[in-house]
C-alpha cells in the first residue's frame, strides 16, 4: 500500500504582461517549481505581453510536497533572463479544489525574502540550569539553500535569537549544504511567551547579507515535549508589507492535486477480472459494464476515464478487444455515416490515448522529419489571397516586389513537395506500424464495413480510420509539433502557418477530398492533384495496413518485444570521475545514449554500435548536480555499482532543463524498484580531498541532501502502472455508485439478470450487481488500510508558528 500523489498542470496562456524589452514587448515563458525545485520550462514565446502555451503536463511527486510555483520570465539574448512575476499555489489550495483550480490568477512580484528554500537541522532540548532551566538550541547542518552568490552557492550563517539576545555560528563558505555542529543556550524566562527565532543568512564582505530563510519555534510546547530534534523547513520572512508594483499581469491555469492511495494488487483483482471477462465477451455484445461506464461518464472526464481504461486493458492485452467492443456500441447508435466517430464519445478519446501510447513512435518516424525540414526552411507560404503579403525579392541592388501570383504559386509547390514527402512515407511505412494499432484498425474496418455496407458507403471503412489516424493523430501533431515531443520550442507565425496549411491538407487527404472538404476553402485549390493523389496513396496504405492475420499480429509482437524498446534515448555529454584531478567542462564528451529496461548504453553516433554502460539493476539513484560543481545547471548524475559491487557515479549533462528532467524521470522510473535504492546522496562533486557541497573530507560520508526518487514527469512511453490505473477507475466508479444502484432498481432487469441470490456466500450473476460488491469489497479495503498513523519524525510541524 502506498499513497501517491500526482499534479496535473496546463499551463494555458498569459495576459498584460508588462514589456520587458526597449521593444516594449517581452519574450516570455514559464518556469515551474516544485518547492523551488525546477522542474518544468515552457517553450518561449517571442515579441508578445499576451502570450499563449497551452502546455500539458503530469507530475508524480511525493504526498509531502508543499507548494507550486508558476515563475514567468523574459528571455535575454544578450543578458540574464529578466523575473516578470509569478502564481504560488499551496498544497492546501490545491486540496480545498477536489476538482482542481481553474482559471486567471494574478501575477506578484518576486521578493527576493521570500524566495527561500531547503531545510535547517535543529536540536532543541529544555536542561536544567544553576538558577533557572536553560534552553538549548544546537545547529548542526542545512541542505538545499538557496544559492545567493554568482559562483552558484551561499555563504550561510545561522542567528539565533530569543528573549532580547542574539547569537551566531560560524561562516561556512561557498555551500548550500553547510555543517556547524554548534550549541547556544539562553536562560529559559518561565513566564515568557516569546519564540525562539533561527535565520539562516548569507555573508557579503560588500553588500548587506542575503535572507535564507528562517524557523519559528513555539517555546511553550518545548516545554511540554522538553526535547525536539529534526529537520525543519526554511519559511519566509513575511513580516515586511508587500509593495505595490504595479500590474503585472495574469497567467491562466489548470492544476489538479489528485491522491491515491493505492492497495495491493490483490485487493483489484476482482474488478480488474470482471472488466476483463466483459471484454473478452465482447464478440457476444457489448454487454453492461462498458456501456454503464460509457452512460455515466461526463464530459469533463470523459478523456481521464477513457485513459485509465485504455491503460489497464492494455496492460492485461486487451487493448485490441476493448476498443472493438467500443467500436460495437458507436455504431449502433450511428444512424449517418458522415457522423461517425465525429463527437467526443468515449470510443474517440480512448482511441486517441490509445494511438498516443502504442503509436507515438510511428509518428515520430513518419512526421517527424517534415516537421524538422519546414522548421529549417523557414519559408513564407501562404494560400490565401486575402493574407498574402508581398515582399521584396531579388539581389542586392535588383529588389523587385514579387507578385501575389508568384507568392500563391511558391507557396502551392512548397506545400505539394511537403505533402507528397509525407504521404510517401506513409506508404512506405506498413511494417513499421505496430502490430497491436494495425489489429486495432483491422477491426475498426471490419465493423464499419458490416454496419455500411454497399457501393454508396465504400469510403466509410477507409475514412473511419482517417478520421483517427490523419485527423486527431497526424493533423494536430503537424499543427502542435512541441505538444507531441517532436521540437523542443513553440513554432513562430510564419513557420505556424506553413504548418496549419499542411494540417489542413492532411485532413482534405483523410476525408477523401469530399465536395464538403473542398467547398470549405476553395483557396486551397492548388493543392487538389496532389490531395486526389494521396487519395488513392492513402486508400492502397489503409487496405495494406489492415490486412494482417492472427498469426502475423503475434509473429510481429513477438519479434518487437525481443528488441526492448529504447524508453529514451538522445546525445548526451559524459563525463566519470577518475582520481582527484581537477573536473572541467571540457572533459565531457559527446555520446548517443539509449536507455532500455535492461540498461542505459552509449555509442559514438545513433547507427553505431552500443555499449552497455550501466545495468538498470545497479543503479542506487538518478539525481541533479549542484551548478557551481561544472558551471553548468543541467548536469545529472547516476550513482551505481560496478560488476564486483563498487560504487561509480557518472556525470551527463544535458542541454536544457527540459531534457535533464525528462533524463532523471526515465532513469527513476525504470529503477524505481531496485533494491539497495540510496536515501541521501551527494549534490557536489569529490574535489581535491573534499566534497564541493558539504565540504566533507571523507568519500564514503552519507550524503548530504535526501533522493528525489518519486519525482517524475509522466511520458507518453512511461511503464504501465496496473495497480494505480485500478484505483483510479475504482475511484471514478465510486463517484457513480449512485447511478448504478438506480440502475439495478429498474423492473426492467428482472427479467434480464434473473432471480438475485438470497444465500450470503452466493455470488450475484448480474454483472452490475457484482461490480457493486466489489466496489463495497474495495470501499471496505481502504477504511482498514486508512488507519490513522504518527507524523513522520522528519518533519516535527507541532512546533512551527510561523512569525506575521
Amino acid at each position: 500500500m502506498a499513497k501517491r500523489s500526482s499534479l496535473s498542470i496546463r499551463i494555458v496562456e498569459g495576459k498584460n504582461l508588462p514589456a520587458k524589452d526597449i521593444t516594449g514587448s517581452s519574450d516570455p515563458y514559464c518556469i515551474v517549481k516544485v518547492d523551488n525545485e525546477p522542474i518544468i520550462r515552457t517553450a518561449t514565446v517571442w515579441k508578445t505581453l499576451c502570450p499563449f502555451w497551452g502546455e500539458e503536463y503530469q507530475v508524480h511527486l511525493p504526498p509531502t510536497f508543499h507548494a507550486v510555483a508558476f515563475y514567468i520570465m523574459d528571455e535575454d539574448a544578450l543578458s540574464r533572463d529578466d523575473v516578470i512575476g509569478k502564481v504560488c499555489l499551496t498544497r492546501d489550495t490545491l486540496t480545498s479544489h477536489p476538482k482542481g483550480f481553474s482559471g486567471w490568477a494574478h501575477l506578484t512580484e518576486v521578493d527576493p525574502d521570500e524566495e527561500v528554500q531547503g531545510e535547517i537541522h535543529l536540536q532543541l532540548e529544555v536542561v536544567p540550569g544553576p538558577r533557572a532551566r536553560r534552553l538549548r538550541c544546537s545547529v548542526l547542518e542545512a541542505r538545499d539553500l538557496a544559492p545567493k552568490d554568482r559562483n552558484g552557492a551561499s555563504d550561510p550563517f545561522v542567528r539565533v535569537r530569543y528573549n532580547g539576545r542574539t547569537q551566531e555560528t560560524s561562516i561556512v563558505k561557498k555551500s548550500c549544504y553547510p555543517r556547524w555542529n554548534e550549541t547556544f543556550e539562553f536562560e529559559l524566562e518561565e513566564r515568557a511567551t516569546e519564540a525562539l527565532c533561527v535565520e539562516a543568512w548569507d555573508w557579503d564582505l560588500v553588500s548587506r547579507n542575503d535572507f535564507l530563510g528562517k524557523v519559528v519555534v513555539n517555546v511553550q510546547g518545548l516545554r511540554v515535549a522538553q526535547q525536539e530534534e529534526g529537520w525543519f523547513r526554511l519559511q519566509p520572512d513575511q513580516s515586511k508589507s508587500r509593495r505595490d508594483k504595479g500590474n503585472l499581469g495574469s497567467l491562466q491555469l489548470e492544476v489538479r492535486l489528485r491522491d491515491e492511495m493505492v492497495l495491493p494488487s490483490g485487493c483489484y483483482q476482482p474488478l480488474v477480472q470482471l472488466l476483463c471477462h466483459e471484454v473478452k465477451l465482447g464478440a457476444q455484445g457489448p454487454g453492461q459494464l462498458i456501456p454503464f461506464i460509457e452512460e455515466t461518464t461526463s464530459t469533463e472526464c470523459r478523456q481521464d476515464v477513457a485513459t485509465n481504461l485504455l491503460k489497464l486493458f492494455l496492460g492485461q492485452g486487451l487493448a485490441k478487444d476493448f476498443l472493438d467492443l467500443l467500436f460495437q456500441l458507436e455504431l449502433r447508435r450511428t444512424s449517418e455515416a458522415n457522423t461517425l466517430f465525429r463527437s467526443n464519445s468515449l470510443a474517440s478519446k480512448s482511441m486517441e490515448s490509445f494511438l498516443k501510447v502504442a503509436g507515438m513512435r510511428y509518428l515520430h518516424s513518419i512526421v517527424g522529419p517534415i516537421i524538422d525540414k519546414v522548421f529549417e526552411e523557414k519559408k513564407y507560404v501562404e494560400l490565401d489571397p486575402s493574407k498574402v503579403e508581398v515582399k521584396d525579392v531579388g539581389c542586392s541592388g535588383l529588389h523587385r516586389p514579387q507578385t501575389e501570383a508568384e507568392v500563391l504559386e511558391q507557396s502551392a509547390q512548397t506545400l505539394r513537395a511537403h505533402l507528397g514527402a509525407l504521404l510517401s512515407a506513409l506508404s512506405r511505412s506498413v511494417r513499421a506500424c505496430p502490430a497491436v494499432v494495425r489489429a486495432t484498425f483491422r477491426q475498426l474496418f471490419r465493423r464499419v464495413r458490416e454496419r455500411f455496407p454497399g457501393a454508396q458507403h465504400e469510403n466509410v471503412p477507409f475514412i473511419a480510420v482517417t478520421s483517427f489516424l490523419c485527423l486527431r493523430f497526424f493533423s494536430p501533431a503537424i499543427m502542435s509539433p512541441k505538444l507531441f515531443h517532436l521540437r523542443e520550442r513553440h513554432a513562430d507565425a510564419r513557420t505556424s502557418r506553413t504548418l496549419l496549411l499542411l494540417a489542413k491538407a492532411v485532413q482534405n487527404v483523410g476525408n477523401m477530398d469530399t465536395p464538403a472538404s473542398r467547398a470549405k476553402e476553395a483557396w486551397m485549390e492548388p493543392l487538389q492533384p496532389t490531395v486526389r493523389q494521396g487519395v488513392a496513396q492513402l486508400k492502397d496504405f489503409i487496405t495494406k495496413l489492415v490486412d494482417i492475420e492472427e498469426r502475423e499480429e503475434l509473429d510481429l509482437q513477438r519479434t518487437l518485444s525481443l528488441q526492448a524498446p529504447p524508453v529514451k534515448e538522445g546525445p548526451l555529454f559524459i563525463h566519470r570521475t577518475k582520481g582527484k584531478g581537477p573536473l572541467t567542462s571540457s572533459s565531457f564528451k559527446k555520446l548517443h545514449f539509449s536507455l532500455t529496461t535492461e540498461a542505459l548504453s552509449f555509442a559514438k553516433t545513433p547507427s553505431s554500435k552500443k555499449s552497455a554502460f550501466i545495468r538498470l539493476v545497479n543503479i542506487r539513484a538518478a539525481e541533479k548536480v549542484e551548478e557551481k560543481s561544472f558551471g553548468s545547471s543541467h548536469v545529472m548524475q547516476v550513482i551505481y555499482t560496478d560488476d564486483v559491487g563498487r560504487p561509480q557515479t557518472a556525470y551527463l549533462q544535458c542541454k536544457c532543463m527540459n531534457e535533464l528532467n525528462q533524463w532523471l524521470s526515465a532513469l527513476r522510473k525504470v529503477s524505481i524498484n531496485n533494491s539497495g535504492l540510496l536515501g541521501s546522496y551527494h549534490p557536489g562533486i569529490f574535489r581535491g580531498d573534499k566534497w564541493s557541497c558539504c565540504h566533507q573530507r571523507d568519500r564514503t560520508d552519507r550524503g548530504c541532501d535526501k533522493t528525489r526518487s518519486r519525482v517524475t514527469l509522466q511520458e507518453w512511453n512511461d511503464p504501465l502502472d496496473h495497480d494505480l490505473e485500478a484505483q483510479l477507475i475504482y475511484r471514478h466508479l465510486l463517484g457513480v455508485e449512485p447511478a448504478l444502484r438506480e440502475k439495478l432498481r429498474e423492473p426492467s432487469r428482472d427479467t434480464e439478470a434473473g432471480a438475485e441470490p438470497t444465500g450470503p456466500d452466493q455470488a450475484p450473476e448480474d454483472p452490475l450487481a457484482q461490480l457493486l460488491q466489489v466496489l463495497q469489497d474495495l470501499r471496505e479495503a481502504h477504511s482498514c488500510s486508512s488507519s490513522p498513523t504518527s507524523p513522520p519524525p522528519s518533519e516535527p510541524t507541532r512546533l512551527l508558528e510561523l512569525q506575521t
